[in-house]
């Protein structure tokens, strides 16, 4: 029993991992897409394919960490509620959320792509300090850091935005 969860484990890392790098492309290929103006037909199936691949990361990761979780909470009880376990299951909600108000494009192009990479990059941050022994911090100091890490990347995608666009409006004059 005690190979089928680490087991268990090594997917819910590998599927981190996998969608870490699927959040960079996605965010690389956003940027490669609206560099011009428009999203054409061949950008916009790599992209699709890209939410294909985070898709199969997230549910990967949703089944290996409610398996390893309710394990865990069958152990400890309550005390398995640390901060880091609740920071962990609040990012990936928050990345389950944007996906959904991405696709149904209810969240604007101007937060939901930063939005989604700093919770799949921060997802990535919580797994490795885990494995370090480093989770000491409690949920105010971590939520305080992942507002910041969201406004920093609102700011840089949405300023990034706004020098393509310039550059566009430059080449048309």
């Amino acid at each position: 029993m005690e190979w089928i969860l680490i087991l268990v484990a090594i997917i819910q890392t590998m599927s981190v991992s996998l969608g870490v790098g699927g959040s960079t492309i996605a965010i690389v290929n956003f940027f490669v897409a609206i560099h011009d103006g428009t999203i054409e037909p061949t950008e916009r199936r790599i992209m699709g394919v890209t939410y294909g691949v985070l898709r199969v990361a997230m549910a990967t990761i949703f089944i290996t960490s409610l398996t390893l979780g309710l394990k865990a909470y069958g152990m400890a009880g309550d005390v398995y509620f640390t901060s880091h376990i609740v920071a962990f299951w609040i990012v990936l909600s928050v990345i389950f959320l944007n996906a959904v108000l991405m696709t149904k494009q209810i969240m604007p192009s101007t937060v939901g792509p930063a939005l989604q990479a700093t919770s799949w990059y921060t997802l990535g941050v919580l797994m490795t300090i885990f494995s370090l022994g480093l989770s000491s911090f409690t949920l105010l100091q971590f939520l305080l850091g992942y507002m910041t890490a969201i406004f920093l990347a609102i700011s840089l995608v949405n300023g990034l935005m706004a020098v393509f666009k310039s550059m566009k409006e430059e080449k048309v004059a």
